[in-house]
This record gives structure tokens, sequence and C-alpha cells, in this order.
């Protein structure tokens, strides 16, 4: 599944083409999705692009009559194209822009989404009303980590991919960042101290903005905007590397499963 770097790359590679430019018309091939696509989205025309952001996974096209709000699903990805280049299988929906270019959304899985959020009223779309901050923003960092475990049970690892705790540390970067730190990801998150938490803070921060900088991971099928891969798997140093030997220690790295998820560390350096 994109995470939250691959969905940043995303955003960041479709910026510079619709900054100032205008949807001149929205084609939709397949109007099933994991949701239906909204006949607002379907029947938008000649409106301008106020905005193009990234909330958690979620990325946000506003417009003066609402919020295209896209999440790329399971395989789902995004890239520039023209309007006469023809459709892949899976290319489901295309934003034509006035300048002659166009966005198409490819999703083999359909387990992406494109809705709707009216300009006209201030409550926030269910998807995006219960987030907790920004990883790499100020909102973030190890004491709001540690006030919001105290008296959890749960694995740490659990604890910072809880959505509503901290957005967009998916699997790979939670396993990245708890090595990166030092803990155990099946410590329970009550249990490790302020001080830990303030690293682990930190080490969340880096490791995401060091795959961004690199455009993201590649496992499967996640591609950029213009359809490069990411290269952040090269710097892995835990995840899906079980069974391969530690790169600080020369231990055995071990995978077991926490929350229902693959769970990757290094039995000496992480405690």
């Amino acid at each position: 599944m994109p995470e939250l770097p691959e969905v940043e790359t995303t955003r960041r590679g479709l910026a510079p083409y619709l900054h100032g430019n205008r949807i001149a018309r929205i084609i939709v091939r397949q109007p099933s999705l994991r949701w239906p696509i909204p006949d607002e989205i379907i029947s938008l025309r000649q409106q301008p692009v106020l905005d193009w952001q990234r909330r958690a996974k979620y990325l946000l096209l506003q417009t003066p009559p609402g919020i295209i709000i896209s999440h790329l699903g399971m395989s789902g990805s995004m890239r520039v194209t023209t309007p006469e280049s023809d459709w892949r299988l899976h290319d489901h929906v295309e934003w034509q822009l006035v300048d002659g270019q166009a966005v198409r959304f490819h999703d083999p899985r359909r387990f992406g989404c494109m809705l709707w959020q009216p300009s006209a009223t201030d409550t926030p779309h269910p998807l995006l009303a219960r987030l907790g901050p920004e990883p790499l923003s100020d909102d973030f960092d190890g004491d709001w980590l540690w006030q919001h475990a105290r008296g959890r049970r749960s694995a740490v690892k659990s604890h910072i991919m809880d959505a509503g705790i901290v957005v967009g540390v998916g699997n790979i970067y939670a396993a990245e960042a708890l090595f990166a730190a030092g803990i155990h990801p099946q410590r329970a998150a009550g249990r490790v101290s302020r001080q830990r938490y303030q690293r682990l803070a930190e080490e969340i921060k880096n490791v995401l903005a060091a795959a961004i900088d690199m455009g993201g991971t590649t496992l499967r099928d996640f591609s950029g905007s213009g359809g490069e891969p990411g290269y952040f798997v090269q710097n892995l140093k835990v995840y899906g590397r079980d069974g391969k030997l530690c790169r600080h220690c020369a231990s055995i790295i071990k995978n077991r499963r926490i929350g229902q998820r693959s769970s990757y560390y290094c039995p000496r350096c992480q405690r």
C-alpha cells in the first residue's frame, strides 16, 4: 500500500501541473472504486485549482465548489499525461486541464477512492474528522506520543500506527523508526519512557523525511506521478529482512505478528 512518503511524492510531483491551472473537465471510465464517484466530481467543469494538499494519505484538490478527496488505496497511482494518450488497463479517472495536460488515476485493485467535500459546509469529511497530527509538523513530538500512551497496554508499534494518534506512520516506516530508536515493537506503549518517545518521534520524522526525499519505497507496484519508482527500499534496515543479519550488530532479524501485521525487528538492538 502506498504510505505517506509515496503519497507526498505524488503530491509534489503533480503540484507544478495543478497549481494555477484549471480543471477543464473530468472523464470517469470506472465510477465504482472503493465507493462510487459522486456526481459533483463527474460534472465538474472549468474550475480553477485553488490548492493541492495532502492530509494523512489523502490528496486534496480544492476548487471553488468543493474539494476532491483522493486516496490511492492498495495499488493506486496518479500520473501526468495528455488526453490523447492511450488509456492503460485500470486507468479509471482523468482530470483534463485547460493547458492540454491531464492527470490520470490508475488503480488495478480499485481500493482507492475519489470523494467530494462541498465548500459550503464547515463540517470536516468523516474520513478526515478524527485524524491525529501530521508526523512532520510541529504539533507532533515525543511529549504528544507519551501523553497519549499513558496506561495503554497495546504494543508501541500499534500505538504509532494509530491514525488518531499520528497520521501516516504505516507498517514499513513504523518498523524502521522503532529500529532506529532502539525500541522493541511489542513493548507496551504505556511502558515506554518520555525520553524514549522523544527519540522515537525524532526517528519517525527522520525516516519519513528520508523516504520522501528518495521518492518513497517500491514494494510491488507503486510509482510516482511520472512513473518513476521510489528508492527508499534500498535503505531499509529491518522491514522485509527477516532471517538476514542486522546491519548494526549481525544478529538475525526477526518477524512476528503484531496487530495482524508483520513486524520486523532486531532482538538485540531493540528493547
